[in-house]
């Protein structure tokens, strides 16, 4: 008898679980900036704790991601580090229109691994340096901000020689933490928890605020974990850890 309760109960609690759990748990392909990836991994986790369904994430440059995107990569969300490729998805068919919005402002910061080496604008006009990183501008909005934010100080013609660039703003990081170059222009997401080192955030007005917008691909429309996606990144779980990571979270 004691053994038939048992079984019973365990019976129970698993019809329990099953009825917790999501009655259609699926997955959706997420495209996101290399800026974003911590933030995003944090996200994708939180998402599948409370929904069932799985974000499964490619990192890359915009620039990359977009191109993949045209060329009819299986991605059903684009997670861009700026609001234009989001806009040109639309523009050319790929996107929903409807499923465009600013998930983040990222912030751009001059970082070295050593103390006392970033002293704000006055390190870049010294340029008592070998090698400065920054990403591709062509293909990272991030490096667009630093090439802006150097033409806005008129140093830009003169650290130019000294410039070496990473394909995304994760290589950029990179070539800082090994040494490659002694400072360079990174996301402040980058930094998050770490307080090694030296940085100056680069006031706003310098470069054009870096908006990065989500947009749901065709690919994603009426699909029920991209849908569920886009809303999760909307809600209050995952705004919460787009802050901590150090970007403006509602696209203000």
């Amino acid at each position: 008898m004691t053994r038939l309760k048992s079984l019973s109960l365990a019976l129970g609690l698993v019809a329990i679980g099953w009825a917790a759990a999501p009655a259609s748990a699926a997955q959706t392909n997420v495209a996101v900036a290399a800026n974003f990836t911590d933030a995003a991994k944090e996200i994708a986790s939180a998402f599948k704790q409370k929904t069932g369904h799985e974000a499964v994430l490619s990192f890359g440059s915009s620039g990359q991601l977009y191109a993949q995107i045209t060329q009819d990569a299986p991605f059903q969300i684009l997670l861009s580090a700026d609001d234009e490729r989001p806009k040109k998805l639309v523009d050319e068919g790929l996107g929903v229109e409807t499923g465009r919005f600013t998930y983040a402002v990222g912030k751009l910061v001059l970082w070295s691994k050593a103390a006392g080496t970033v002293n704000g604008e006055e390190t870049l006009k010294a340029a008592a340096f070998n090698k400065i990183s920054i990403a591709n501008p062509t293909a990272a909005p991030y490096g667009a901000a630093a090439i802006e934010a150097m033409k806005a100080l008129r140093i830009y013609d003169a650290l130019q020689p000294k410039i070496v660039q990473g394909n995304s703003i994760a290589q950029a990081f990179q070539f800082i933490d090994t040494g490659n170059a002694e400072l360079g222009f990174i996301a402040a997401s980058q930094l998050a928890g770490n307080d090694s080192g030296s940085r100056w955030t680069v006031p706003q007005t310098l470069y054009t605020p870096i908006r990065q917008d989500a947009v749901l691909l065709k690919k994603g429309q009426g699909q029920e974990a991209a849908v569920a996606f886009m809303a999760f990144l909307k809600g209050p779980e995952a705004r919460a850890i787009i802050l901590k990571f150090g970007y403006a979270g509602d696209g203000s």
